[in-house]
């Protein structure tokens, strides 16, 4: 197989597992929080802030 050939295969090949990964993922935190339309940030977004566990104050 010829550089001409080999390089754009292996590049759309990357990009492919890449894809495949990111959205198994997604799928697997989705399935873990039980709600597979909102991310954490938005879920998240806007609630009071956690308390900071005791010790970590900063002075």
């Amino acid at each position: 197989m010829s550089n001409d050939v080999l390089i754009p295969v292996l590049a759309i090949g990357t990009i492919v597992v890449a894809t495949v990964i990111a959205v198994w993922q997604r799928t697997r935190v989705a399935q873990k929080k039980h709600d597979p339309s909102r991310s954490a940030f938005v879920a998240n977004h806007g609630e009071a802030s956690r308390p900071n566990r005791p010790g970590t104050e900063h002075t």
